[in-house]
């Protein structure tokens, strides 16, 4: 195809759903140099990042060729809006058109970002903020490129989508930084939930030249890409290892996706192939694979189910189903929590940084309570030291953040008060108790009750309308979702506000009947549950840790080492007195927990000789095969969730998917649960039905 023929067939797939991200372009003249500044900006609130369809690399395509034709401009340079370079593809505007327009948009992408590269010109990458997908890669065409010390996240996270880095990720990055570091980035990382690079440590890795503060970035980067253009500032790149060091990384990544996926990730293989390619591919050959790649990648029903998880994470996330009308809710100026342990502060900081309005711990005694506003103002100055905030924000911050043990001074006038205590009905209840005689007739009542019943908690309270599940995951501030429950006696205000404070703090909020642990922690329970009961029978602990790649975020026994085997048990405890007939509780967990090991594994990541001492030993072992272990397993889940439905736990299968994507870390390339169960077709089988 001709680079004529690309753009023309482009411009007939623009769609009217893209958002186009415009490129901006002025010249900045300094002393010894000229540079043509191109603004990526989409025109929309600065939180929302910049994307790319097709008309949006149309519109980068004009600034270019203009910038590139100017005699007067010496070199290019590419930045984004505030804090935000570009978030990748815009992946709703080549939706529904097949592999024909995702390979209209991979070949374009190429050939508009290989101008910055190979336009006649040099070229500056600005990297000021979020950079992602595309976003990166735009950058990486470049001649040479700067980053924001305190930039959010970079990365390639498209095998987390069911692609590959398809406009030049593959074959520069491991041709600028090795081998090695590209499979941290283009597999490793996106396979570890999406992980990605903070600013700094994006220039460590070696994807830019130069790093530079938050405060004056874009100055910064303009005085040193004038330096180097005079040449008083000289770049130089370690060379790459090309011999040993590059087989050793492909077969470490090989390792990596058999490990994480079990082969069930098309895209993740791919993109191993093109890393291992790269080494003595030329450019073209190189991107021309990257072209093949996407193209075969969006006939596979990984991406169907990429696409599927995307349209929940950017669509049903911001209109979550059941939320009662937003005019309802209360204004929160002040808030107050119970408990000052890790889980309290941790919620201190977020509310503190996200609603900046006072929040106050209370406890015990005051000593447990400065404790706990210590932690969050070492939080704050962690950030402050990254260049996240600055010290007039980070002052702000600690001033608004007190502890105190007297909650009638604590949350007199507080507006929503949530407790963290240990999770117990008889605590909870006492709690609110306490706190319902010293707080407005208004205010909210929230629990962050993992398991427990909302209903029973409010169920002697004066005003149990106002008592609301708040349910979030850990650690607070990465894991997106929060469960909001509705008691029998939460009334719509109640909800609203719930739902306006959960969007203030930027979470993903799913509306849940109050159950016996709720969406997440149910579903983990009932899969915990099957797999326990499986081992205690009599298979291994590694055939079941093994049966579950590519399906679960991580192995059943090694979730159960990170959650904690006592909070498992708890759990699964709660889930066998409401469902015994389904629910079982391992004795072989129940004495690990009474030996108070904190977890199956020991520092060596072996099975810990006391754990496997206490597991049970069978007269009349079953031993199943992993494939035996995964289906039984993942046909307990089908039934789990179809029964939630039909209990009304939440409005619809996309809501159990997008809670366990955001709260559980289930792959966007399964499409979370049900549609990973439907594809597998578990769920006729299992349940009768599809869940879509």
């Amino acid at each position: 195809m001709s680079t004529t023929s690309i753009f023309e067939r482009a411009r007939a797939i623009v769609s009217d759903a893209e958002r186009v991200t415009q490129a901006h372009l002025r010249t900045v003249t300094l002393p010894g140099a000229t540079i043509g500044l191109i603004t990526l900006d989409n025109g929309e609130d600065h939180t929302k990042p910049n994307t790319f369809g097709p008309a949006s690399l149309l519109a980068l395509d004009e600034a270019i060729d203009a910038a590139l034709a100017d005699d007067s401009i010496d070199a290019l340079a590419v930045t984004g809006k505030p804090f935000i370079l570009a978030a990748g593809a815009d992946l709703t505007s080549i939706q529904g058109g097949g592999p024909d327009a995702v390979r209209i948009v991979a070949e374009l992408g190429h050939a508009v970002f290989r101008k910055l590269g190979e336009g006649g010109k040099p070229s500056f990458g600005f990297i000021n903020g979020l950079a992602l997908g595309g976003g990166l890669e735009v950058a990486l065409h470049c001649t040479y490129r700067t980053v924001m010390d305190s930039a959010p996240a970079l990365g390639l996270p498209e095998v987390m989508l069911g692609l590959v880095p398809g406009w030049g990720g593959a074959w520069l990055v491991p041709n600028l930084v090795g081998a090695d570091k590209a499979v941290t980035l283009i597999v490793e990382n996106p396979l570890n939930q999406g992980k990605t690079l903070g600013g700094q440590a994006a220039y460590d890795f070696g994807l830019a030249d130069a790093v530079f503060n938050g405060a004056d970035f874009l100055e910064q980067s303009l005085l040193w890409a004038a330096s180097v253009l005079r040449g008083e500032t000289v770049v130089e790149r370690p060379e790459v290892d090309r011999g040993e060091a590059w087989d050793a990384a492909v077969k470490r990544a090989e390792g990596i996706v058999a490990a994480k996926t079990g082969g069930a990730s098309p895209a993740a293989a791919k993109a191993v192939e093109l890393i291992a390619a790269a080494r003595d591919s030329d450019r073209d050959a190189g991107f021309a694979a990257e072209d093949d790649a996407l193209e075969a990648m969006s006939q596979t029903a990984e991406l169907l189910a990429s696409l599927y998880s995307f349209d929940l994470v950017q669509k049903r996330a911001k209109r979550p189903a059941g939320a009662p009308d937003k005019s309802l809710a209360r204004p929160v100026t002040k808030v107050g929590i119970v408990g000052a342990g890790l889980m309290a502060s941790q919620l201190a900081l977020l509310f503190v940084r996200r609603l900046e309005v006072p929040v106050v711990l209370t406890d015990l005694d005051q000593e447990r309570a400065d404790k706990g506003v210590a932690y969050v103002h070492a939080e704050i100055d962690k950030l402050l030291a990254k260049g996240r905030i600055n010290q007039d924000k980070a002052n702000r911050h600690k001033a608004l953040v007190s502890g105190e043990t007297d909650k009638q001074v604590a949350f007199g006038d507080a507006d929503f008060v949530i407790e963290a205590v240990f999770e117990e009905m008889s605590v909870k209840k006492t709690v609110f108790a306490d706190v319902e005689k010293v707080v407005s007739a208004e205010c909210v009542l929230a629990t962050n009750t993992s398991s427990l019943s909302i209903t029973e908690m409010a169920a002697d309270l004066e005003h149990p309308e106002r008592v609301v599940g708040f349910h979030f995951f850990n650690p607070v501030a990465v894991m997106p979702l929060l469960e909001i429950v509705k008691g029998d006696a939460t009334d719509d205000a109640t909800l609203a506000t719930a739902f306006a404070t959960g969007k203030a703090l930027k979470k993903t909020s799913i509306l849940v009947k109050d159950s016996p642990s709720f969406i997440v922690n149910r579903l983990l329970g009932r899969f915990m549950s099957e797999v326990g009961r499986i081992v205690d029978e009599g298979t291994p602990v590694s055939v079941a840790d093994n049966a579950f790649a590519g399906i679960a975020p991580m192995p059943p026994f090694v979730l159960l080492s990170l959650v904690g085997p006592a909070i498992a048990l708890h759990n699964n405890e709660t889930l066998q007195r409401a469902f015994p007939e389904r629910f079982y509780v391992s004795p072989a967990l129940e004495r690990i927990v009474a030996a108070r090991k904190p977890a199956y594994y020991g520092p060596d990541g072996n099975l810990d000789p006391e754990v496997e001492a206490m597991l049970e030993k069978p007269a009349s072992p079953v031993v199943l095969t992993a494939e035996e272990v995964r289906e039984k397993t993942l046909a307990g889940l089908a039934e789990e969730a179809r029964l939630m439905l039909d209990e009304g736990v939440v409005a619809a299968p996309q809501d159990i998917d997008l809670a366990m994507i955001t709260g559980a870390g289930f792959s966007f390339w399964n499409g979370g649960l049900t549609f990973m169960l439907d594809v597998k077709g578990i769920s006729e089988k299992a349940t009768g039905k599809r869940f879509h």
